[in-house]
């Protein structure tokens, strides 16, 4: 069975920057481990990046959540340290939002048409870009085995972070 793995916005804006926590950077050491797990297996590892512009405040999410963050080229859009080190040479895709539409399709390119694989996600946040890209490949491979690394991922608070894995767990993702 082929094995991919998802490392979502693993990015400094997120760990300990702009709309970083204490439960991000608290994440980083297993999140860490496990990409290293799957680079031994051989396996598969794509890293998504939050991608936003100079232009972000004036964006629909800019207005929503006022806080610039993820700007291409800034030190917060960049890996965290550990998370660049152990991810090596991975595929790595750029998003402006939430989900990202090409994720399935890098998938699909490398799966082709054989749903035998287990794709395992993992990173920030929970309530945010995880469920939302664990969503979007669920409905891409229903035959597929989707989970989540709970203890490799932090949401915005603790109660979000439980709620997404709970949410989905609803959805026949499995959370690990």
């Amino acid at each position: 069975m082929k094995k991919i793995l998802i490392a979502v916005d693993l990015q400094n804006d997120f760990i300990d920057g702009a709309l970083g926590t204490k439960e991000a950077e608290a994440i980083v050491p297993a999140a860490a481990a496990r990409i290293r797990e799957y680079r031994k297996e051989g396996a598969e590892i794509i890293a998504t990046l939050d991608t936003h512009g100079e232009d972000y405040m004036q964006t629909r999410e800019g207005k929503k959540l006022p806080v610039p963050h993820c700007i291409r080229g800034t030190e917060g859009w960049q890996l965290n340290p550990v998370i660049r080190e152990a991810l090596g040479d991975c595929t790595l895709v750029e998003k402006p939002t939430f989900g990202s539409v090409r994720l399935p399709e890098l998938v699909r390119e490398r799966i082709g048409q054989d749903e035998n694989v287990t794709i395992e996600l993992l990173g920030l946040c929970t309530d945010i870009c995880v469920v939302s890209n664990a969503l979007l490949l669920k409905a891409a491979f229903p035959e597929a085995e989707i989970r989540v690394s709970s203890a490799c991922c932090a949401g915005v608070t603790p109660e979000k972070h439980r709620a997404a894995l709970e949410t989905m767990a609803s959805c026949q993702i499995d959370i690990l």
